[in-house]
């Protein structure tokens, strides 16, 4: 037991001395800690902000320019002027997201109590503004309309009163969302290429043999493999929530740090298992690119972190929870927005370890065949 300690020790201080020839593997892991998770997060917005927006009045009167003067900063650009005959021109060469076609004789007939109908076009390849912010200007054109004929402090009475609380993030930031899924996804792509780079290396320098001169046993390798890769994720992540989320970033982290970098070690034990898995079935670099980027897509996408689970068709829901992204994902969520303790977030951990254990499984499974290959 000692001697295999001794040996996967060793082997795994090998990989980081090899990893510190591979510029190519040092720069990604800089670049996917660092810009990766700040540059999507600083810029990508799930919201309304800065939409672009035409109006065509055909009335031209007191009412009309009121709602007009209340589009702008910040959802919307100062909104452009437009005839009708521009509209379909202008939605199909896409210069507008939004555009609001106020009817003639409009005040007219508001104050004749007729009920004018408002046109609102979206453009909805833009499906996320197109969604939030047609309810934002019927918001604004009916505040309009009451200010205008009723008085700015006027509340109208509804016979039901709906009050919005927003749990975990009052404000509905999306870069708190994009920074730890941003986290979340660099861990994952650089836990399987990582260790799947670091055997197809050893497979094309030819030092494969070497190993197998030697007297190792395969899960001392791999155990050498994921103990090095993982070290240095786990470092790169810990270093990018302090810096890059919680510095840069500002984003207000409510949970154990410690009890997250606990989580992501457990996490990198199924996910570098993974990565040798996928590198024992490639012979080249090329083809395990080609076998991993659609898993870490796959991992990506429908982990949990953008769709809600319970949105999924029951199949995909179900097939997703052998992914340990599904429930890394959870975990890191519960911690990070909620606060959650070990007590409560035990379950995913225990899920992550028990898929990681298959993973490891198999993958030791496979890299015997392949040193025996």
């Amino acid at each position: 037991m000692l001697r295999s300690l001794k040996n996967i020790l060793r082997l795994g201080i090998k990989e980081l001395f090899s990893l510190k020839t591979d510029l190519a593997m040092i720069f990604l892991i800089i670049f996917g800690f660092t810009y990766a998770v700040y540059q999507p997060t600083k810029n990508a917005a799930f919201g309304v902000i800065n939409a672009s927006i035409a109006v065509v009045d055909e009335d031209g009167s007191a009412l009309s320019r009121q709602i007009i003067d209340t589009l702008g900063p910040p959802y919307f650009q100062p909104p452009a002027p437009l005839s009708l005959e521009q509209i379909d021109q202008a939605m199909d060469e896409g210069r507008h997201t939004f555009i609001i076609d106020i009817p003639p004789n409009f005040e007219a007939d508001v104050k004749a109590g007729r009920e004018p109908t408002v046109q609102i076009l979206a453009d909805a390849t833009a499906v996320t503004q197109a969604g939030a912010g047609v309810g934002y200007l019927q918001s604004i054109v009916t505040r309009a309309v009451i200010d205008h004929s009723w008085g700015r402090d006027v509340n109208i009475e509804l016979p039901v009163k709906l009050v919005t609380r927003a749990k975990f993030n009052a404000n509905m930031e999306s870069a708190w969302l994009m920074a730890v899924n941003q986290l979340i996804n660099n861990i994952t792509l650089l836990a399987i290429f990582l260790t799947g780079a670091a055997l197809i290396r050893e497979r094309e320098h030819g030092t494969i043999e070497h190993l197998l001169a030697m007297p190792l046993k395969p899960f001392e390798i791999m155990l050498a493999k994921v103990w090095a890769s993982g070290l240095i994720i786990v470092i790169a992540a810990t270093l990018s929530l302090q810096f890059v989320a919680k510095g840069w970033l500002a984003l207000p982290v409510a949970g154990s740090t410690p009890l997250f970098v606990g989580g992501i070690v457990v996490y990198l034990f199924s996910t570098t298992a993974l990565g040798i898995f996928l590198a024992t079935i490639a012979r080249t670099m090329p083809q395990f690119a080609l076998l991993a980027v659609p898993v870490y897509i796959a991992m990506n996408l429908l982990s949990g972190g953008i769709t809600p689970l319970d949105e999924m068709p029951p199949a995909m829901h179900a097939a997703m929870l052998i992914s340990p992204s599904t429930h890394f994902t959870s975990f890191s969520q519960s911690v990070l927005y909620r606060s959650a303790g070990l007590d409560v977030v035990w379950p995913d951990l225990a899920y992550c370890a028990a898929i990681g254990t298959l993973y490891f499984g198999g993958a030791l499974l496979r890299f015997r065949k392949a040193l025996a290959g």
